[in-house]
């Protein structure tokens, strides 16, 4: 018999969107109605995708120029995607990663300045025309943001410690997606509770996937 191909799904948003906790609701969720799934993230997910997090996500915010580091970023995914993602969508499982290409577009390309076309051009290199069945955006106020992230921990907070005005850039960034991808992704105002952004999520899921929410 023929194993059905899972679902993929991506969470994005900028910094305290609260997409890792998101994701692990969801995928609870989805495993009670005996749905495999399982949370992988980027940059990261796979071992060698997490050695280069290693390099992205720590350190001095201007270790990198910004196509370097897009490159590092597609050279994780690439990883990810074909050590991971892949191997678990043909196998019938569904699989939740908290980031996918859309924040390498959003934060190195509208709030880093890469050129769009380069990115998408390294997009089709690496990883061809394979994209999520569902995206679900995050998006989350600038205080919001700042409040959620100053009680955390230091170490892979090279992102948060950038400036406001990429942050904003970034969010913007995001919105554009969105409008201009409307059959995959769905916003969801993450300035609202835990239990209600799940809520909007596990409708989003239930009503683009096609199966009952309840």
């Amino acid at each position: 018999m023929q194993v059905e191909t899972g679902r993929f799904i991506t969470l994005e948003g900028g910094e305290g969107a609260g997409k890792s906790t998101q994701a692990k609701l969801l995928a609870d969720w989805l495993r009670e109605r005996a749905i495999e799934t399982e949370i992988t993230r980027e940059p990261g997910g796979s071992p060698g995708a997490e050695e280069i997090r290693k390099l992205l996500v720590t350190g001095e915010v201007g270790r990198w120029d910004s196509l370097t580091e897009t490159l590092l970023h597609y050279a994780a995914r690439r990883d990810h995607m074909t050590s991971r993602i892949m191997p678990a969508l043909s196998s019938g499982r569904w699989v939740i990663s908290d980031r996918f290409f859309d924040s390498t577009l959003a934060y190195q390309g509208y709030g880093q300045g890469v050129d769009l076309d380069v990115i998408g051009r390294l997009r089709a290199l690496t990883i061809g025309a394979f994209k999520p069945d569902l995206t679900i955006i995050l998006d989350v106020a600038p205080e919001t943001r700042r409040a959620r992230v100053s009680g955390r921990p230091g170490g892979e907070d090279r992102y948060e410690r950038m400036t406001e005005a990429f942050h904003a850039r970034v969010r913007n960034g995001f919105k554009v997606i969105a409008s201009s991808e409307p059959e995959r992704c769905v916003t969801v105002d993450a300035d609202l509770s835990i239990a209600e952004v799940a809520a909007a999520i596990q409708g989003a899921v239930a009503q683009r996937l096609g199966f009952r929410a309840g």
